[in-house]
């Protein structure tokens, strides 16, 4: 939890969440966040050019979420 806009917030990638009044009451928002990034999703297409005007067609598994960590 860090101090952001005159109360706590929890921070993911350079994103800030709304600020809260204490820090005890940001800590469960930040544990609900960290478990949401680390579920698995529903497979995705993707299709892609590359530098060379070659197409792609990926399915992304959903499976490679990133582990988090909630520093207090």
């Amino acid at each position: 939890m860090v101090r952001h806009d005159g109360g706590w917030a929890y921070e993911a990638s350079g994103s800030f969440s709304e600020p809260f009044r204490t820090r005890e009451q940001a800590r469960e928002p930040a544990r609900l966040a960290a478990r949401e990034q680390e579920a698995p999703g529903d497979p995705t297409p993707t299709d892609y050019e590359d530098e060379k005007g070659q197409w792609h067609h990926e399915v992304a598994g959903g499976k490679d979420r990133p582990k988090t960590v909630v520093k207090a």
